[in-house]
């Protein structure tokens, strides 16, 4: 029996026309060889599968054929080439540099680099995944690597170009190589099936195609398992079922279920995939490519980027007819957030369903729902209902006033200063009152006056009994203990001062600064709530009062240092005056 040769050797191209998807590169090389302007090292990058080592091959055994073709392509004929395809060539070193990533290794090869080649042109050394090389070893080949001789070329292949050293790079050119378009993947698929005889359908070798995710020699390694396991016919269905891929069907019938807001079918779909072992993140991902080829289809210039076969497009063009832009738009916002989101949630089963509910609800909520015909739309937030004119706890001002003359800007601003507050009832009895708001000009000028006011509010129907001063202290210096741990500057300010208590129940606590105001201020209610419940009084009210500091506070100049100790002591003047002393400003 004859050993059997895998596809990605078999059918390895020989030349740079066989080359797929990388067009570009190798007409560039083939330029470089007809005008004799080849660079002493070469660095190929690019992800895996592409060609970066096969074009590395091709090129050493091109510049090294003695009777090039007029397309710069081997003859296969000459000593060098027959040598090269018989894997005996002894002027092409192939060096893998995962596993020969020392310094030992490069000296190594540096002393090989300097014997000329016994046949042939060039001596070529193919480092295949050089970004595994040590620093010290790309130390140690930079020499080498700016100038060798006459007769060396070194081309270098890696997928992470990133983790070269930048002085590497400088000495090479640099050959980019992209992934391989999924057309391109099928037409080679399609070459390959049709050397070996094997029949496949379309829509499997697209799938193949889509897989291997650009890399042809993954395509061909998935184009290899399904022979074995399909034998001379691959059939669209035996490549889902071995790649383990979710059929097109179950997407086009998501998408339908979406349309008719069909919640339930959304969920025994769902249910019925989870069921035959596919994950879920995958099923995300799936269905927000779909949801993307949709909305790709609504545009015939667009359709282009769809990447699937002639029937899979139609059905897709089918589809996209009776999806709206808004819909599709909508829908691929909540897919991307729950593949973004996926990873974090603790139930990803449940997360999923409701991402897809929540598309079946975009249809929906746009429109009035049957069942309920007093509907007429969606409520979309709360609104705080108007206070009703039959209860007695509305102040009369707070009643709509028939349409008058327009005022001035000045007569409104003296209204709504004058305005009274309107009742609130604590804990929500009640109605709600709203106090007219200070224009900032009236704000700026009682800033500047060290006085804070804060809005009056007035309880009705609650208990207000009286307390003395101590009654108050007591229960203050409680608050304060209740904040210590919570908010300790806070606690520091409450236990510096103890506010004073003024008339109609009125507490003053007098600040140092803007700041310990802000803090008060977000505590005002935490602050108001504790001492009416802990006192049995609602017409507690809470005002900030600024202050200067204190004397004891002030920062002293050396001068004023100076005066005070002469106060205590008068002969310090005179000594500063026989020694004719300076005071140190």
């Amino acid at each position: 029996m004859d050993n059997f040769i895998v596809s990605a050797r078999k059918y390895r191209p020989a030349t740079f026309d066989m080359v797929i998807g990388q067009k570009s590169i190798t007409t560039t090389l083939k330029n470089a060889i007809k005008n004799n302007h080849l660079a002493q090292a070469f660095l190929f990058c690019g992800p895996r599968g592409v060609g970066k080592t096969t074009c590395a091959r091709i090129l050493a055994k091109t510049i090294n054929c003695e009777h090039l073709n007029e397309n710069q392509e081997p003859c296969d004929e000459c000593e060098s080439c027959v040598s090269f395809n018989q894997s005996a060539t002894f002027n092409i070193f192939e060096l893998d540099a995962a596993s020969n990533n020392s310094v030992d290794d490069i000296r190594t090869l540096v002393d090989q680099v300097r014997i000329p080649p016994q046949m042939g042109k060039y001596k070529v050394y193919i480092i295949d995944e050089v970004h595994m090389l040590s620093t010290s070893a790309f130390n140690a080949f930079l020499k080498t690597l700016e100038e060798p001789p006459a007769y060396a070329k070194f081309i270098l292949a890696t997928t992470e170009k990133h983790k070269i050293l930048p002085t590497i790079l400088s000495r090479c050119q640099i050959f980019d190589f992209r992934r391989i378009t999924i057309e391109d993947t099928v037409k080679y698929l399609e070459f390959v099936a049709q050397k070996e005889n094997i029949n496949a359908e379309a829509e499997a070798l697209h799938v193949i195609a889509q897989k291997a995710e650009g890399a042809m020699r993954d395509a061909l390694s998935i184009f290899d398992q399904l022979v074995s396991l399909s034998g001379n016919v691959i059939t669209y269905k035996d490549v889902i079922d071995n790649l383990n891929v979710l059929d097109y069907d179950y997407y086009f019938r998501l998408t339908d279920n979406f349309l008719q807001g069909d919640i339930t079918s959304v969920l025994l779909l769902i249910n019925e995939i989870i069921e035959n072992g596919f994950d879920e993140h995958h099923f995300i991902i799936g269905i927000g490519e779909h949801l993307r080829n949709l909305l790709v289809c609504r545009d015939a210039v667009t359709v282009g980027l769809m990447e699937v076969s002639v029937n899979i497009r139609e059905r897709y063009h089918s589809q996209a007819n009776r999806c709206s832009q808004n819909f599709l738009l909508k829908a691929l916002d909540i897919i991307n957030k729950c593949d973004i989101n996926f990873k974090s949630s603790n139930n990803r089963r449940l997360f999923v369903e409701l991402s897809l509910i929540q598309i079946c609800s975009i249809l929906i909520t746009n429109q009035p729902d049957e069942r309920v015909e007093s509907k007429k739309a969606p409520v979309k937030e709360y609104v705080v209902p108007a206070a009703q004119p039959a209860k007695k706890t509305v102040v009369a001002d707070a009643a709509p006033a028939p349409k008058a003359k327009e005022e001035t800007p000045s007569e409104k601003k003296e209204e709504s200063v004058k305005k009274p507050a309107l009742n609130r009832n604590y804990k929500g009895a009640g109605t709600v009152s709203i106090k007219s708001q200070l224009d900032d000009s009236t704000d700026k000028k009682e800033e500047q006056k060290g006085i804070v006011s804060e809005p009056e509010t007035i309880y009705d129907n609650r208990p207000s009994e009286n307390f003395s001063q101590e009654q108050f202290e007591i229960s203050w210096n409680k608050f304060a203990e209740s904040i210590s741990k919570e908010s300790p500057s806070l606690y520091s300010t409450f236990k510096k001062r103890i506010p004073l208590l003024g008339e109609n129940f009125l507490v003053t606590v007098v600040i140092d600064n803007v700041s310990q105001k802000d803090e008060i201020n977000l505590k005002k209610a935490q602050i108001l709530d504790f001492l009416r419940t802990d006192l049995n009084n609602y017409k507690i009210q809470l005002e900030s009062r600024l202050t200067e500091k204190e004397e004891e506070d002030k920062a002293y100049t050396p001068t004023d240092k100076f005066n005070k100790m002469v106060e205590i002591n008068p002969a310090l003047n005179q000594l500063r005056s026989q020694l004719n002393l300076e005071i140190d400003y």
